[in-house]
């Protein structure tokens, strides 16, 4: 403090003997304040928060080792105990959707998942929209099951009125009052199951955190406020068909009502360019800088517990300021081409490595304890019987690449008539079709052969014309190919040596250009994966193999005559013959 003072004396003193001089002999020089840091300021309260986000049914860790909430645990713990040392504390939040994606959770509703998380000890979460993709007897289930609050100020009981969560929760962090307010995406009432949210109305966050930054100020309950909230962060703001999420909320506030946001939906680390709106080529163990709008820090941590966020805070002036910023990969490997874990021989085995830079976290005793009958019960149920089949569905590569078949046809029909989506045709991709399923009794495991990527099920929208061109890039992918299209609900012909597709029917209905067609797709081909074209898709955030379970479940059984190919439905056409599929190699 003596060497601010007596630099200031020295400022003082210069300035007075110039302004002593005359006007026209010398121009008094801007003295810069000298900023105020933690250090310099009068107090300084350091704290951190932890986070993570969409969940997904990831308790227990990956085939390769990766993520897992054992090592989560062991790593958040050695964290706090880092920062307790130095006298500091740690709040730890979840972005949400902790529900579906993983079979050994979503057969358990989540039980292992929330467990894992009261063993992490999280202080808050924000509702999800996939918390909905049961009952809400099983919502309140798992509210009772966690030791910490759900959080979401925009969702209301339609009978009450009241909302269904609490709004937010204030926690005291070394003397500051810090609020954890909750929001949750408004499109969950589009990609969300009906029967399921047709008691509840979720209103506009942008709106909605208005109303609670006025009560959190007029009750002077809190110094500090920040949202954690399930919305997806989009670059810029652009969030195209979805809701607005994070950076439209920050930016529909007064500069400095709301402090920091830590997001979820959108399942992307917020890594910025320096100085833009622009993200950063993140890869992972790279250094990652958070987006920030209008005075609002905004962070996202990935997803499944990939990585955990960790932001160190100064609040000091009535303002907070982040000292340091990282995303903490969790046992994460090196990925080959294919984003996959890549692997080596290692003493005539399969091998994986860590990202540079990194250590092996090991697994907390205790998590892995309580965890390890939930992940065999799970895996017990992978084979009970979902449904039966009459005869085989056929799946093999030298088929299902090569021609339409039953599978290929069933895939397509149960995402396009899924009830989130209830598309008039459904477009497959024969790489994604990985097994056959033998006729007789069908289980889960029996699904997940068929399909293993875990792809999310998207549609989207095309009038006539637009969809003739698209389809004609579809339709032609040459035999062979995983981008080779399986198709149910249209017919056409395709002319492979012009590469050009004639549509003649769709879900039963003469062709009209100038009318508007939906269709499902996976939102890996909607991004352009297989190269199909890019395309603008809604994906409702639901995994390929779930919606295949769905459907055999809600049949029961599998008649095969249902979906076996129809002759000239789809009918290829090349050197005027027809053919199976487009040949990679024309016909002369």
């Amino acid at each position: 403090m003596k060497n601010i003072l007596i630099k200031g004396m020295v400022a003082s003193a210069v300035l007075t003997a110039l302004t002593g001089c005359g006007a026209e002999d010398s121009i008094a020089p801007v003295v810069e304040p000298i900023p105020v840091t933690c250090e310099t300021a009068t107090s300084c309260t350091k704290f951190t928060i932890l986070h993570t986000n969409d969940n997904h049914g990831r308790f227990w860790q990956s085939e390769y080792g990766e993520y897992g909430m054992a090592a989560r645990k062991t790593l958040i713990d050695s964290i706090r105990d880092e920062l307790k040392a130095q006298g500091q504390e740690v709040l730890l939040l979840s972005g949400g959707d902790i529900n579906t994606g993983v079979p050994e959770s979503d057969m358990q509703d989540a039980v292992p998942d929330f467990l894992g998380m009261n063993l992490i000890g999280y202080d808050a979460m924000a509702v999800g929209n996939h918390e909905f993709d049961n009952d809400l007897d099983v919502v309140e289930m798992q509210r009772k099951l966690a030791d910490f609050p759900f959080l979401a100020a925009n969702i209301y009981d339609n009978v009450s009125g009241k909302r269904y969560f609490d709004a937010y929760k204030v926690f005291n962090i070394g003397g500051v009052r810090v609020a954890v307010v909750g929001l949750t995406t408004e499109d969950t009432m589009k990609i969300g199951n009906a029967e399921f949210i047709k008691g509840l109305t979720f209103t506009d966050p942008k709106e909605e955190i208005k109303k609670v930054i006025k009560d959190i100020k007029d009750t002077n309950v809190a110094d500090l406020i920040i949202a954690t909230t399930h919305m997806g962060h989009y670059a810029d703001g652009a969030s195209g068909s979805n809701a607005p999420g994070d950076v439209a909320l920050a930016r529909s506030l007064p500069a400095g009502d709301l402090a920091a946001v830590i997001g979820g939906h959108s399942q992307n680390p917020v890594c910025m360019e320096p100085g833009t709106n622009a993200y950063a080529e993140f890869n992972r163990g790279d250094a990652c800088i958070p987006d920030q709008q209008n005075g609002t820090y905004i962070m996202q941590a990935h997803e499944w517990g990939k990585y955990v966020g960790r932001a160190d805070f100064e609040y000091f002036d009535g303002k907070l300021n982040l000292a340091s910023y990282k995303l903490i990969p969790v046992n994460l490997m090196v990925l080959n081409k294919y984003g996959t874990p890549e692997t080596f021989d290692s003493n005539d085995k399969k091998s994986t490595r860590l990202i540079p830079g990194t250590t092996a976290i090991e697994e907390n005793a205790g998590v892995l304890e309580v965890l390890r009958p939930y992940q065999e019960k799970g895996q017990a149920l992978l084979d009970v019987k979902i449904g039966e089949t009459d005869g085989e569905l056929i799946g093999i590569k030298a088929t299902v690449r090569y021609e339409q078949t039953n599978l290929g046809r069933l895939l397509a029909r149960a995402q396009s008539k899924y009830k989130l989506v209830d598309a008039d045709f459904g477009i497959m991709n024969s790489g994604g079709v990985r097994a056959s399923i033998a006729a007789g009794d069908i289980a889960y495991r029996d699904v997940l052969t068929v399909q293993p990527f875990g792809n999310m099920v998207a549609y989207a929208t095309m009038k006539g014309e637009a969809l003739t061109t698209y389809m004609s890039q579809v339709a032609t992918f040459t035999a062979g190919a995983g981008a080779y299209a399986q198709l149910d609900g249209i017919k056409m012909t395709v002319d492979c040596d012009a590469k050009t597709a004639t549509i003649n029917e769709i879900d039963g209905k003469v062709f009209d250009p100038a009318k508007e067609y939906k269709f499902s797709i996976s939102s890996f081909l909607a991004a352009g994966g297989d190269g199909y074209p890019a395309i603008a898709a809604t994906s409702i955030e639901i995994a390929d193999a779930l919606v295949l379970r769905d459907f055999i479940e809600t049949q029961g059984t599998i008649n095969v005559a249902d979906f076996n190919p129809v002759a000239g439905d789809i009918d290829y056409q090349s050197a005027g013959v027809s053919v199976k599929a487009c040949p990679a190699v024309p016909k002369s």
